[in-house]
Order: C-alpha cells, then sequence, then structure tokens
C-alpha cells in the first residue's frame, strides 16, 4: 500500500442502515511504541499482518503496508501479541467517491464508535454525512494500538 491518508471521526447519529456490508474484526498487536505499530487482523476469513509508522510531523499520512497471512498463521502468531484484542464490526457506507468504515467497538470499548475515510490527499474534500461527530484524526486516544492499552469507553 506506501502512505495512508486517513481521517477519523466520532459517530453521533444513526448510519448502519446506510451500510452495504459489514464484518466483523479481530486484531492484536505484535509491536506499539512512538514511531511504529504491528498488528495481526482477522476479518471475514482473511488475515493480515499489517506495519504502520507513525504520522509524518505536521500531517496525519502514515506508512502502511498489509501484508495477507492465512488465518490459521494469523491464529498462531495471536498468541505471541501483547495483551490486550480489539473486537468491532466495522460497516461499510458509501459516500461519493469514497467508503466511511464505521466500527463500532465491543468488549472493552463497548460504547465507542468511530468513522474512518481514506482520503487521496490530506487536502481532498469530501461530503461529511450528517452522523458525523467530532474529528479526532491524529487524536492517539484512538488509535486502535492505544485502544488495546486504555479503554476510551
Amino acid at each position: 500500500m506506501g502512505k495512508e491518508t486517513e481521517r477519523k471521526f466520532l459517530v453521533k447519529g444513526e448510519f448502519r442502515h446506510l451500510a452495504v456490508r459489514s464484518y466483523m474484526i479481530i486484531q492484536r498487536y505484535l509491536c506499539v511504541d512512538e514511531t511504529r505499530a504491528v498488528r495481526v487482523r482477522i476479518s471475514d476469513n482473511n488475515a493480515l499482518i499489517t506495519i504502520k509508522g507513525a504520522p509524518d510531523k505536521g500531517s496525519f499520512s502514515r506508512e502502511e503496508y498489509e501484508i495477507p497471512i492465512s488465518v490459521k498463521e494469523a491464529d498462531s502468531i495471536m498468541k505471541l501479541c501483547l495483551p490486550g484484542i480489539i473486537e468491532k464490526t466495522r460497516y461499510v457506507i458509501p459516500n461519493g467517491k469514497h467508503f466511511f468504515e464505521v466500527d463500532v467497538f465491543h468488549g472493552s470499548n463497548e460504547g465507542l464508535i468511530v468513522a474512518e475515510i481514506e482520503l487521496e490527499s490530506e487536502d481532498e474534500q469530501f461530503e461529511k454525512p450528517v452522523w458525523l461527530g467530532k474529528e479526532v484524526t491524529g487524536d492517539p486516544r484512538f488509535y486502535n494500538s492505544s485502544l488495546i492499552q486504555q479503554s476510551i469507553s
């Protein structure tokens, strides 16, 4: 993948009726520090190892690489991960030429709902649906890698 440019928002209204797809995600982390996060994710009988760098200075873009692996490998690797787990249902919602991915968290983060949109550039404009709440782009408390350590809900 390379560079990820993503904006993140809390959700304040109903959105599920707009979803074209939903699926469960389970993820754990192998490494989390100020400069990188390495996670293992299982969703819809697919699995990935994802490496994310820290956001570029003065920016919200960052390096991201996704490596497909088998679900069996992911299950084994998850046994090596740091304590904590992210469990969420993801809803995919079309929005113009983009899609919002809305994550409804379960477990220790029950009640937290976050919407993300990936953009081609940091200044790209997009329509903001009425159900979007406060923008939390760049707030590390809302990174999944932080939510395994400190619940926000």
